[in-house]
C-alpha cells in the first residue's frame, strides 16, 4: 500500500497548493479518492446496464426472426385449380319452350292479369286552424300593470290585514312599501302623514277604512298634477331630463318630443348624454321618428357645451320647445350635480325670461 501513501501525500501536497489549509490536507485527499472512486463505480455500472439490454434486445430479435421462419415453413400449399371438364362429357341442355302443351296436346294460352288502377290517396281530415283573437289595448295595458298590482296593491292589501291598528310598524313597513314602489320619497311621507292625521282625527282602527283613505289620498295626487307650462311668446319652453341610470329619460325625451310635434310645436333635442355609448344615436332616432333637430356633440365631450349650442340653435331657429338629454347621475355625487348647475346657468343665461322645467 506504499503507493497508495505516496498517493494521498501527492494528492495532499497538490490540494494545499491549490489552498486548502494543511491541517486538512490529508482529509481532503481521501474525500477526493472517495470521490473519483464512486463516480467510476457509476460509470461501471451503467456501462453493464447498457450491455444486458443491448443482449435482451438481440434476443427478441433472433426469437421473432425464428418464429417468421416456422410460419413460412408451416404455410400450406395452394390446391392446384380444377381442371376445365371435356367437352365430350357436357350434355347439351334443351331450352324450355315458350308455351306448354296440356294434357290434349294443345298449347297452353298465356294468361295476362289487367293492369291494377292507382286509387288516389285518401284526403287527409282537415284539422280547424285555432282562431288567434286580437289582444285589445285595453288587455295589454292590464297585462303590463300586472307587476304593478302584484308588488305594490298586494303588498299593501297584506299589510292591511296584517295590522289591527295604526302603530310605528305599520307606517315603517308602508313607508318601505312606496319608496320600494318609486312613489320617492317626499310623495311617501306626504301619503303617510296625511293617513295618520285623518286616522289620528276619526280614530279610526278599521284596516278597510284605512286603505279607502290612502287610495283617496293617491288618487288626489294624481288628478292634481300640473301639466307642462304653456309655450311662451318669446323664447322656447326649456326642459331638462335628469335622474338616475337607466330610469328611461332618453325614451321620455322621444315621446315628449313627438307630444310636441303633434300639438304643432317645433321641437329641438340637445344629446347632453356624453358619457354613455350610442346616447347621441338613440336621441337622434327619437328625434327622427317626431320630426325634431339633433344637437350633438362627440363622445365624451362637455356636457355644458352641448347645452350652450342647443340653445343657440334653438332661438336661432325660433323653436318652441328644446328638450336637453342629461347623463344618468346619483344625487350623491357632487361633481356631477355641479355639472348640471352648470349647465342650467348656460341655459339661463343663452335663454334668458324663459320658463324651465326640469323632469327627475
Amino acid at each position: 500500500m506504499e503507493w497508495f501513501e505516496k498517493y494521498l501525500i501527492f494528492l495532499k501536497d497538490a490540494l494545499v497548493g491549490l489552498g486548502v489549509p494543511a491541517e486538512q490536507g490529508q482529509l481532503a485527499a481521501l474525500g477526493l479518492v472517495y470521490v473519483v472512486l464512486t463516480v467510476v463505480l457509476l460509470l461501471f455500472v451503467l456501462l453493464l446496464v447498457k450491455r444486458s439490454r443491448a443482449g435482451a434486445g438481440k434476443k427478441v430479435d433472433e426469437t421473432v426472426s425464428e418464429g417468421e421462419a416456422a410460419e413460412t415453413e408451416i404455410a400450406e400449399p395452394e390446391e392446384p385449380a380444377p381442371e376445365a371438364l371435356e367437352p365430350e362429357f357436357v350434355e347439351a341442355v334443351p331450352q324450355a319452350p315458350d308455351t306448354l302443351p296440356d294434357r290434349a296436346g294443345e298449347p297452353v294460352q298465356e294468361i295476362t292479369t289487367p293492369p291494377v288502377e292507382e286509387q288516389p290517396p285518401a284526403p287527409r281530415p282537415q284539422v280547424p286552424e285555432e282562431v288567434v283573437e286580437p289582444v285589445s289595448m285595453f288587455d295589454r295595458l292590464r297585462q303590463g300593470l300586472n307587476k304593478t298590482r302584484s308588488s305594490l296593491i298586494g303588498r299593501v292589501d297584506a299589510l292591511f290585514s296584517s295590522h289591527a291598528r295604526l302603530d310605528d310598524e305599520f307606517i315603517e313597513e308602508l313607508e318601505e312599501i312606496l319608496i320600494t314602489a318609486d312613489f320617492g320619497m317626499e310623495t311617501t311621507q306626504d301619503l303617510v302623514k296625511a293617513l295618520t292625521e285623518q286616522a289620528g282625527t276619526s280614530d279610526i282602527n278599521d284596516p278597510d277604512r284605512l286603505r279607502d283613505i290612502l287610495a283617496d289620498e293617491i288618487r288626489s295626487r294624481l288628478s292634481s298634477g300640473s301639466a307642462v307650462q304653456e309655450i311662451p311668446q318669446q323664447g322656447p319652453l326649456v326642459i331638462m331630463v335628469v335622474g338616475v341610470n337607466g330610469v328611461g329619460k332618453t325614451t321620455t325625451i322621444g315621446k315628449l318630443a313627438r307630444q310636441f310635434a303633434d300639438e304643432g310645436k317645433k321641437v329641438v333635442l340637445g344629446a347632453g348624454d356624453t358619457f354613455r355609448a350610442a346616447a347621441d344615436q338613440q336621441l337622434q332616432v327619437w328625434g327622427e321618428r317626431a320630426g325634431a333637430e339633433v344637437i350633438s356633440h362627440a363622445e365624451g365631450s362637455d356636457p355644458s357645451a352641448v347645452a350652450f349650442d342647443a340653445a343657440r340653435a334653438a332661438v336661432a331657429r325660433k323653436a318652441d320647445v328644446l328638450i336637453l338629454d342629461t347623463a344618468g347621475r346619483l344625487h350623491t355625487k357632487v361633481n356631477l350635480m355641479e355639472e348640471l348647475r352648470k349647465m342650467r346657468r348656460i341655459l339661463g343665461r343663452e335663454i334668458p325670461g324663459s320658463p324651465h322645467e326640469t323632469l327627475l
